[in-house]
C-alpha cells in the first residue's frame, strides 16, 4: 500500500519546486517573457505556458480519469502537436494572466492530490500513474523548464534534494527511453550512483551490476530531462550498454525531441 506519508513529502517539494520557478519569473517584464529559450523557438511564457497546460491535463486525470480516457481514446490530436499548440496559446495571452493562471492551476492540482488515494492510479500518456507518481512527474517537469527559463535569465539555480524525484524517475524510466529511441532495452539491471547536492550517495539497482553509471546528481537530471549533453556532464558508465543509455535517457514521456548539442557546437554549457 501506498505511504501517505512519502505522497505528502513529494506534494511539499512540488509546492517548492513550482514557488521557486515562480520566484524566478513573478517579477519579469515583458522583454524577459518574449526572450527565447534554449528550447527551439519557445520563449520564457512558453515554458510557463506548457506547464499550465501539462498541470491542466494532470488535473483532469486526477478529477475526472474517465474523461481524459475518453479524449486519449479519441487520438484526435498527436501528443506533441497537443504540446505545441498548448504553449503557443499560453504564450499568447497577456503576460500577468499567463502567470496567474498557472498558478491557480498548479494550487488546485496540489489540492486535489493532498485529497487523492495514495493507492489511486491515473491514466497518462504512458503507463498509469500512482498519486505520487502524478507529483513526482510534474515536479520532473516543473524543474527541468525551469532550467531552461533560468538558463535564459542567466540565473545559476542551486541544487536541491528534490533532484531526487528526477533522478528516480530516470532510473525506473531506462526500459522507457531505450524503447521510445527504437532500442531493445537491456535485460540485466544497472547499478547507478550519484552524488547528491548535500554529498549524500543516492544508489539504485544491486550493488554487484556490471553496468554502471556515476557521477552528480545534477548532472544525470540534467542529462535525463535532455537539457545537457553527455559530453557536458561528469556522469560516466561503465559497460556498453549503461553508455549506450547515456545517450537516449530520458525522464519524460513522449517522443525524445534533438535534445542538446555539446556546448562546444553551439548547445546550452
Amino acid at each position: 500500500m501506498a505511504d501517505p506519508q512519502a505522497v505528502r513529502a513529494v506534494l511539499e517539494d512540488l509546492r517548492a519546486e513550482g514557488d521557486a520557478l515562480d520566484g524566478l519569473v513573478a517579477g519579469l517584464g515583458a522583454r524577459e517573457w518574449g526572450a527565447g529559450t534554449p528550447a527551439e523557438g519557445w520563449t520564457v511564457a512558453h515554458q510557463i505556458a506548457h506547464l499550465a497546460w501539462t498541470d491542466g491535463r494532470a488535473l483532469l486525470a486526477v478529477r475526472d480519469p474517465a474523461q481524459f480516457t475518453a479524449e486519449l481514446g479519441r487520438g484526435a490530436v498527436e501528443l506533441g502537436t497537443a504540446v505545441a499548440e498548448g504553449a503557443a496559446a499560453g504564450a499568447a495571452e497577456p503576460y500577468g494572466e499567463l502567470l496567474a493562471r498557472w498558478r491557480n492551476g498548479r494550487g488546485l492540482l496540489l489540492e486535489v492530490l493532498a485529497t487523492a488515494p495514495p493507492e489511486a492510479r491515473f491514466p497518462w500518456y504512458g503507463p498509469p500513474m500512482s498519486t505520487a507518481s502524478v507529483a513526482t512527474g510534474r515536479l520532473m517537469e516543473t524543474w527541468a523548464h525551469g532550467e531552461d527559463v533560468a538558463d535564459t535569465l542567466g540565473v545559476r539555480r542551486e541544487p536541491t534534494a528534490r533532484l531526487r524525484h528526477v533522478a528516480r524517475i530516470a532510473v525506473r524510466a531506462r526500459d522507457y527511453a531505450f524503447s521510445v529511441h527504437g532500442l531493445t532495452p537491456p535485460a540485466e539491471p544497472f547499478r547507478v550512483e550519484l552524488a547528491a547536492p548535500d554529498g549524500e550517495l543516492w544508489t539504485y539497482g544491486p550493488p554487484d551490476a556490471e553496468q554502471r553509471v556515476t557521477g552528480p546528481a545534477l548532472d544525470f537530471c540534467l542529462l535525463a530531462v535532455r537539457r545537457r549533453h553527455r559530453d557536458d556532464t561528469a556522469v560516466r558508465a561503465r559497460g556498453a550498454d549503461a553508455d549506450a543509455w547515456l545517450s537516449v535517457a530520458q525522464a519524460f514521456a513522449g517522443p525524445p525531441g534533438k535534445g542538446r548539442a555539446p556546448a562546444a557546437d553551439g548547445g546550452a554549457a
